[in-house]
C-alpha cells in the first residue's frame, strides 16, 4: 500500500472534528504552497508575459477600476 493510500484510510477514519482540523490545516498549507509558486514563477519571469498583456490591455482601454 503506498503511502498516500495509507493517508487516505487515516483520513477516512478521523472523527468529525478531527477531520476538520485537518480541512483546516490543509487549506492553509496548500495557500502557503501556491503562494511560494507564484513567488517562485514571478521571480523566474515566468509571469512577465501575463503582466505585460495585462498592462496593454489597460492601456488600451479594456480595463475598469474595482
Amino acid at each position: 500500500m503506498s503511502e498516500v493510500e495509507q493517508i487516505e484510510r487515516r483520513i477516512e477514519s478521523l472523527s468529525p472534528d478531527e477531520l476538520a482540523r485537518l480541512r483546516s490545516w490543509f487549506l492553509e498549507f496548500d495557500a502557503r504552497a501556491w503562494d511560494g509558486q507564484i513567488a517562485r514563477d514571478s521571480a523566474a519571469g515566468r509571469l512577465d508575459g501575463l503582466a505585460n498583456e495585462s498592462m496593454n490591455e489597460h492601456k488600451a482601454g479594456k480595463s475598469r477600476a474595482l
